[in-house]
């Protein structure tokens, strides 16, 4: 638990720190493939899009390459459950990782921002998508999802932040995870973790 000394500083998170444990953060591979699951389960619960996703797996013979995914006809994505849009961003994900590359040795090159950068080139690919990218297929130890609701609603409870300004709030939340650096990604699983105790790692 190395982060454990700094983020304990922090006397609003040492308590959940101290009753949660530690956490770890994996790096893995297909990042596509990744990328494609994230798109799939925007705005769907967990479960639905759960279902939505195994049924993309059955697509496929073994494991879905970006050649694979473009292979697939688009009615047939349809016909899985995803939405018109889902289906060409999914393609234009692929598409990418064919044309420009998006293997881990590419990006683990790359600061976490230049990887947003990157990333966010591709159309229905957005800045939130890639921190979750960043965290939990690259295991970055250092990313701050200020957009994600679940963050949000933590830090509104616990540091007692006013919501009624969105700028406002948003600047707060920045300059409290500034002292997490260098470790704000563990931050963020352990606000996930007090307020749904179900954050998958």
């Amino acid at each position: 638990m190395h982060y454990f000394q700094h983020l304990s500083k922090d006397q609003k998170l040492k308590p959940l720190i101290k009753k949660h444990g530690a956490m770890e953060l994996k790096r893995r591979n297909n990042i596509c493939l990744r990328l494609c699951s994230s798109i799939m389960s925007q705005q769907l619960n967990v479960k639905v899009a759960e279902v939505i996703y195994n049924r993309f797996l059955d697509l496929f013979e073994g494991t879905p390459t970006p050649a694979k995914i473009l292979a697939i006809k688009p009615e047939t994505l349809r016909g899985i459950g995803l939405s018109a849009a889902k289906v060409s961003y999914v393609r234009n994900v692929a598409s990418f990782a064919i044309e420009k590359g998006m293997d881990g040795k590419k990006l683990n090159k790359m600061t976490n921002e230049e990887v947003i950068e990157y990333l966010t080139e591709i159309k229905g690919v957005g800045r939130w998508t890639v921190e979750m990218l960043l965290m939990f297929t690259l295991g970055r130890e250092d990313v701050f999802a200020v957009d994600d609701n679940g963050i949000q609603n933590a830090m509104h409870k616990i540091y007692r932040i006013d919501k009624s300004d969105k700028n406002r709030f948003r600047e707060k939340m920045v300059k409290i995870s500034e002292k997490w650096s260098p470790y704000r990604t563990y931050a963020c699983l352990h606000l996930w973790h007090w307020k749904d105790n179900a954050v998958k790692i």
